[in-house]
């Protein structure tokens, strides 16, 4: 799965701020391949070798065009919106993750930019639905069924980004190569965004049940097997490979389905925390976080807070959607390698993790939920 080590192998990677940009970037420096960060945000840790920065927005297509100078491929993983509070802020939604990839098309055609891999998601066909060992030929949801503002502009932007395939570039420089990768949910050490969030519901007393069916079956991806299967799709975009992932999605997971509570009990006992043995319906969840939603998109301007989870998240972790990777084996030689949260445990434990659990927490949040159960109420009563 070795790129090409010449000197005129260059590659950009939108986001390498983030968790995956940055470890994808070390992947590839270590093979000796020159590699450029391109992100709006600073990485904490320091730039290896062979690595450099360059602080841009994807929003702006002129700060591309400038950075994509002698660069032969883009891995282009920035988007925004995928968790939280995040997921309510539809106008940087839309911007970064559709009008920021409009742009990165449009400056890899202008730059003579060959290869381009785009890191997608599962949601781009899942809804809420039930999927079980689907594969690449399953049709995009439609986008109106889509619950959250995230999924929806992922679809739109893989599809622009698949239909880019085989656009003649500038300067006679032949045409752009595309593929996309969707990706099951991530996880590894370091991890910043989800992990943090899930580990403070754990630390402040929030994680008291599960939801849904314990029978349901969900996908997640070690960082470690997103990497490879990224550089195993650049090279797949080469001649020498004829071209095999030329304008293809991939599904790709450790391929390993299981229920997404039970994935997170190691971490939870882990770090010395009971497992929660009461579980709710996934309906009334469902309406809790719909709730939470409403209650946000009117008053989140006056008082910012985190919601505790959205509707999206619910779908997502409580109903059953798993993926094959027989595509990914058999044109990208993709094979997940195991991985558990041995390594999770220890670097949060390092972070300062895994303290007492406090009991009054409780009571914080049972108070929260009836303050968001009484607002939201209000409002749909009034209206």
């Amino acid at each position: 799965m070795d790129l090409q080590k010449s000197p005129k192998e260059i590659v950009l990677i939108t986001g390498g701020g983030g968790y995956l940009g940055f470890r994808l970037g070390s992947a590839l420096c270590k093979k000796g391949i020159d590699v450029i960060l391109f992100d709006v945000n600073i990485p904490i840790q320091d730039l290896p070798k062979g690595m450099k920065l360059i602080c841009g927005d994807i929003c702006c297509l002129t700060d591309l065009e400038k950075a994509l100078q002698d660069v032969t491929c883009v891995f282009h993983i920035a988007s925004f919106g995928m968790s939280g509070k995040e997921q309510l802020n539809h106008k940087l939604i839309e911007s970064v993750n559709v009008k920021g990839t409009e742009n990165v098309l449009e400056a890899c055609r202008r730059k003579g930019v060959p290869r381009l891999v785009y890191t997608s998601t599962y949601n781009v066909v899942f809804g809420g639905q039930v999927i079980i060992n689907g594969d690449e030929s399953l049709p995009y949801l439609p986008l109106h069924l889509h619950p959250d503002h995230y999924s929806r502009t992922k679809s739109v932007a893989e599809k622009k980004v698949l239909e880019a395939n085989g656009t003649a570039l500038e300067r006679g420089a032949g045409v752009l190569r595309t593929c996309a990768l969707r990706s099951a949910g991530i996880y590894g050490p370091g991890e910043k965004r989800h992990l943090p969030r899930i580990v403070r519901y754990i630390e402040k007393g929030y994680f008291k049940f599960v939801y849904g069916d314990p029978k349901s079956l969900v996908d997640f991806v070690h960082v470690d097997n997103l990497v490879q299967a990224h550089i195993l799709a650049s090279e797949a975009l080469k001649a020498d490979k004829k071209y095999i992932a030329s304008g293809q999605p991939y599904f790709i997971s450790d391929e390993r389905p299981v229920n997404s509570f039970e994935f997170f009990r190691p971490l939870v006992e882990g770090l010395g925390y009971p497992f929660p043995t009461k579980r709710l319906p996934l309906s009334l969840i469902y309406f809790i976080a719909f709730m939470t939603e409403i209650v946000y998109f009117l008053f989140g301007r006056f008082y910012n807070f985190q919601p505790f989870l959205t509707r999206a998240e619910v779908y997502k972790t409580g109903i059953t959607h798993y993926f094959s990777m027989e595509k990914a084996r058999k044109e990208l030689g993709y094979e997940a390698q195991p991985f558990d949260f041995n390594e999770v445990i220890d670097w949060l434990k390092a972070e300062g993790h895994g303290r007492k659990f406090q009991d009054y927490s409780l009571k914080y949040l049972i108070w929260n939920s009836i303050l968001i159960f009484l607002l939201a109420t209000a409002v749909l009563t009034w209206f």
